[in-house]
């Protein structure tokens, strides 16, 4: 979706008040059309496209670096985030909230714009968010940088001079794994390590009928395997859902002949914490250990009703 500049368009506030335009922020504007069609994520990213228009030198950070580096957020974060020298405020004006920092952090540049690295941007989520969405980032990361790890996402953490968060990145950085290949299968991680399931074995291979398929999850030790996708696995985004439930059919198939069962939850079913316990319990898996409750309920709270974006399928803002 291309943003336009104010001095691109005629009388941009009649546009507005007629309804053909909407005010992205100040100076910036998009179709309202396109707007209305954009998915939550898709108009936060163009929110922090029409901010790179006002502020050209902005370091963008936190949730606005991760979704210009395709790791995952969640929902509209709505604020716009960027990085300032230790001598400024941090202060929140216009939709733009700036972050104080005296820290060394790795920077890059893509398409003109500059942003915290992977692996900074991971340690920062894992600081100051839930930690169920500081695993989700920190996962993408390792995707994003192979060379790294989770002993080197924790030494950034810990090497770092502010203490603010250290100790609640410690959880997720740990268990952070390339192996995890989506958001809701870091959540769904952290989720089972919560209701005190056992952990489980991530994408291991099977080959039958001349097919390899891989299972996100294995407990071996009950034949169980467990597949996160669900309801957005249906929603259009991987293509026709009839095609989809087809090969899913099949590939089930395929995987009985090795497991017992295989176990399907969707985001709903992970973030809301029930319905997954259930259908774990359901399919005979057994906790080992006492529930995290307080890490479950602000999990329900802040998660179930943000959806992750899909990486790689972007409708993102393009400045014209």
């Amino acid at each position: 979706m291309a943003l336009l500049r104010h001095v691109d368009v005629s009388h941009p506030e009649r546009g507005v008040a007629k309804g053909e335009l909407v005010k992205v922020r100040h100076g910036a504007y998009a179709s309202a059309a396109l707007w209305k069609s954009l998915a939550p994520w898709d108009r936060y990213l163009a929110r922090v496209y029409a901010a790179a228009l006002v502020h050209p030198d902005a370091i963008f950070c936190l949730e606005s670096a991760a979704a210009l580096l395709g790791m995952p957020i969640f929902g509209d974060p709505v604020d716009v985030h960027v990085l300032v020298p230790a001598t400024r405020s941090s202060r929140l004006v216009a939709g733009v909230r700036t972050h104080r920092s005296s820290e060394d952090r790795t920077i890059v540049e893509i398409g003109g714009l500059a942003m915290t690295g992977p692996e900074d941007t991971a340690v920062d989520l894992a600081r100051l968010r839930h930690p169920a969405i500081g695993l989700a980032a920190a996962d993408s990361a390792l995707r994003l940088a192979p060379d790294s790890s989770a002993d080197g996402l924790t030494r950034i953490s810990e090497a770092r001079i502010s203490g603010r968060g250290r100790d609640i990145a410690r959880w997720p950085l740990a268990r952070a794994t390339a192996m995890s290949e989506t958001a809701i299968e870091a959540i769904s991680r952290a989720v089972i390590e919560w209701l005190g399931f056992p952990a489980p074995e991530l994408q291991v291979v099977f080959r039958s009928s001349g097919k390899e398929d891989r299972a996100d999850f294995v407990w071996e030790h009950v034949r169980l395997g467990g597949e996160a996708d669900g309801d957005l696995k249906y929603d259009g985004r991987y293509g026709d859902a009839r095609e989809v439930l087809r090969r899913q059919t099949l590939r089930d198939r395929r995987l009985r002949t090795h497991l017992r069962a295989v176990a399907h939850w969707g985001w709903t079913d992970a973030t809301t914490v029930t319905p997954l316990r259930d259908i774990l319990t359901g399919a005979g898996l057994r906790a080992v250990a006492p529930e995290q409750t307080a890490h479950l309920h602000s999990l329900r709270r802040q998660l179930a009703p943000h959806a992750p974006h899909l990486i790689g399928v972007s409708t993102a803002a393009r400045v014209r």
